[in-house]
């Protein structure tokens, strides 16, 4: 089994999902509670779950699949997050930063997969 922990997309990924709990949804419409403000929670805290899940699997291919679904999260949410600015939620300062780290995101969630894949 691999330590979650010590991997860099994860630590990473817990970063995002802080930001995103503290900085973004928080700042949401109450009557978005329950709608946009969850669904974007959801897909936050969807990225280091599923590399901890993915951590806990027996083999290479289980655990790239889980990156996958993590990878999936960071696409969903991206989309949440223009959403949330488009409709003036978050200011472009705003969905600047967290696109930043959006970004950082995947492409160290696909460098990894890579590398994963062409070690098995």
């Amino acid at each position: 089994m691999r330590d979650y922990k010590k991997y860099d997309v994860w630590v990473k990924a817990h970063e995002l999902t802080l930001h995103i709990y503290r900085n973004v949804t928080a700042t949401l419409p109450k009557n978005e509670e329950y709608a946009l403000s969850s669904q974007i929670r959801r897909a936050a805290c969807s990225i280091p779950l599923n590399i901890v899940e993915g951590c806990g699997r027996s083999t290479e291919k289980d655990f790239v699949r889980f990156l996958d679904i993590a990878l999936g999260s960071v696409h969903e949410l991206e989309y949440g997050l223009l959403l949330v600015r488009d409709l003036g939620f978050l200011t472009n300062d705003g969905h600047l930063i967290v696109n930043e780290k959006l970004n950082e995101q995947k492409a160290k969630l696909i460098k990894l997969i890579k590398i994963i894949r062409q070690n098995t």
